[in-house]
């Protein structure tokens, strides 16, 4: 087999014909690629590669013949004698081949562009959604089989999730609660006051933080914390092979990686709504005390006898819902991570943005459902 890479290119009507010889890979390919370039390929619809004499091939090799055959005008390239690590390579540079009108969709832009765009972001909208559910699905069947069998279940995983998201979380949980509680007794005072009814500052703070904000702000807070970070993890180990290496020790992903996070979302979110609640009343509680002179007793008094006990339910009711979509949408995202640093930084922001859009969708039509419920 010679040194230096050769080729051989004939042409007839409507197809050209490049036959490839010795290695062509990254060491080799310097010495044909300017040569190759300068061949005519005008009349080309595609473009058969004869592998029968082919040696080494890497993806520098591939892309040198894929951009060969891009010349013709985006022409598809044909393996003729070629290995399966040859085939799949010359599949491979053609699938990451650049789109040839995308210089020309960037300067033009008109209705119809504008409704392909919508078009395709809303096909895109929907095979999000459709595999979300699937994804949905698939995890809660996992999480049965390990309810079913209690053995099977990564104590030491659960536990160390349940930290890492749980307890870890706390200190910030509690600090932004208690804020938020400050500040909507602060807008509850000023508005009120100019009806002179500043006493029901306390009605406010409490239907307000029990029923919605505790919830949003806890889900919120694990959507940016937690969501990103198992998002992170699993897609590391997804460009290090970890989780091809555990599906060849015989290892179910969905049991090693996603059931121990849901489970500990599933426990760790309404243990962080309740203290997001206690806080963000005590914030309320505190201004109410500075600004009214609505004394810590007096307010807890009226808390307990006007704010009925149901508004704490309802926002207790959606912590799991909210924890179960967090854990998901990061798991899933994760594991679409492919081998490069690019798809992990894509990933971790879709992952980010798909649970704010799910966890403020969600909340909304638990809102409109407990409206129809008198709730």
């Amino acid at each position: 087999m010679p040194d230096r890479p050769e080729y051989e290119l004939s042409t007839d009507a409507s197809r050209g014909r490049l036959s490839v010889s010795g290695d062509w890979t990254v060491h080799t390919i310097g010495k044909i690629s300017e040569p190759l370039a300068a061949e005519d390929t005008s009349g080309f619809e595609g473009l058969e590669v004869d592998c029968s004499q082919l040696g080494k091939l890497d993806t520098a090799g591939a892309f040198i013949i894929d951009r060969f055959a891009c010349r013709s005008g985006g022409g598809t390239v044909k393996p003729v004698n070629a290995s399966e690590q040859a085939t799949a390579l010359l599949k491979q540079a053609a699938e990451l081949r650049p789109e040839a009108d995308d210089e020309l969709n960037k300067k033009e832009f008109g209705v119809v562009d504008l409704l392909e765009r919508t078009g395709r972001a809303t096909m895109h909208f929907i095979d999000e959604t459709v595999e979300t559910l699937s994804f949905l699905g698939e995890t809660i069947m996992a999480m049965a089989h390990i309810v079913t069998r209690p053995s099977k279940m990564r104590w030491t995983a659960l536990v160390s999730v349940m930290e890492d998201s749980g307890l870890d979380a706390v200190p910030i949980v509690a600090f932004l609660s208690f804020f938020v509680g400050m500040v909507v007794a602060f807008i509850g005072a000023t508005t009120l006051s100019e009806f002179g009814a500043t006493i029901f500052t306390v009605e406010l703070v409490g239907i307000a933080i029990l029923r919605e904000f505790g919830v949003i702000l806890t889900a919120i807070i694990l959507a940016g914390r937690t969501n990103s970070a198992f998002t992170a993890q699993i897609g590391a180990m997804r460009m290090r092979q970890e989780v091809d290496a555990m599906t060849t020790l015989g290892l179910n992903p969905m049991d090693v990686l996603v059931v121990p996070r849901a489970f500990a979302m599933l426990i760790m979110t309404p243990v962080l709504t309740l203290i997001a609640i206690l806080f963000g009343v005590g914030g309320g509680a505190f201004v109410s005390w500075l600004a009214l002179d609505i004394n810590p007793t007096v307010f807890m008094n009226r808390l307990q006898s006007y704010v009925p006990i149901e508004n704490f339910w309802v926002g207790m009711s959606k912590a799991p819902v909210f924890g179960l979509v967090v854990a998901l949408i990061g798991c899933r995202q994760g594991l679409m991570v492919g081998g490069s640093v690019q798809s992990l930084g894509q990933s971790t922001t879709k992952s980010v943005v798909q649970a704010l859009f799910s966890i403020i969708v969600i909340d909304a039509l638990f809102a409109v459902f407990y409206l129809e419920l008198g709730i």
